[in-house]
């Protein structure tokens, strides 16, 4: 079996931005994916998108600040596909403020929503994985975990708490054939970066050595060679993508 052809994905945040892009490009390779996300109406969207692509993907509603909303998610996509075999941490928010500024309760919910969420969700869906002896896990995090960022304190510190969850997750379970890899995305034209004026988004292209900004589906595409058989040999690696402003 090579690429992701028959095997089944799940994708957190799949309802726009780099998520979805990732559950396209999947689909495309011939996965089936679960599509989850809080927003119900927007995932059918894009399991309609890739059911007219010839794809097969289903919604499944989900909060991954919810312990609770995760477990039963896992459970109705393992009722629905049978298996997980691939797990996509996509789904993030940000609360940016002045370290001094940031209240403890935009610490937390970033913090349970991009680290503890990948967390739980690794947990559900690790032990089907550990008994087909196969497995790809792949956890977006960003280049501010590696560099950090002003007005973003709670958001880097959980990019780099899930860089350090991926190294010891791959590290525990690499000897049953599972991987378990990140993607380091730069500036990528999202809706989360839509919203930064036009000032600010021609100051951070000035730093990308490529001269533009990215793309989600260059993010995806990355995604997806991790996900693959082809990868096989690459675990707790940060695949970064971004144009070059992080090298070595």
């Amino acid at each position: 079996m090579a690429g992701v052809e028959g095997r089944v994905a799940l994708v957190t945040g799949a309802s726009q931005g780099i998520g979805r892009a990732s559950a396209l490009v999947l689909a495309a390779g011939g996965a089936k994916v679960a599509l989850c996300a809080r927003n119900q109406e927007k995932l059918q969207q894009v399991a309609e998108e890739i059911a007219a692509a010839g794809g097969e993907a289903a919604p499944f509603k989900m909060d991954v600040a919810s312990e609770e909303e995760i477990k039963a998610s896992v459970k109705s996509v393992q009722e629905r596909f049978g298996k997980i075999d691939i797990l996509v941490n996509n789904a993030g928010v940000t609360r940016d403020q002045l370290f001094m500024r940031m209240k403890r309760a935009d610490w937390d919910d970033v913090i349970n929503t991009n680290l503890t969420g990948p967390f739980l969700l690794i947990q559900a869906v690790i032990g089907s994985m550990l008994k087909q002896h196969w497995g790809r896990i792949i956890n977006i995090t960003s280049i501010f975990g590696q560099i950090g960022q002003a007005g973003q304190a709670n958001y880097a510190s959980s990019k780099a708490g899930l860089i350090g969850l991926t190294m010891a997750v791959a590290r525990e379970v690499a000897s049953r054939n599972i991987t378990v890899n990140a993607v380091a995305p730069g500036f990528i034209e999202t809706a989360m970066t839509s919203v930064l004026s036009d000032e600010l988004k021609e100051r951070m292209r000035t730093m990308v050595p490529l001269g533009r900004t990215g793309t989600d589906m260059e993010v995806a595409h990355a995604v997806k060679f991790l996900a693959s058989e082809e990868a096989g040999y690459i675990t707790g690696e940060v695949l970064k993508v971004n144009g070059g402003i992080l090298m070595g």
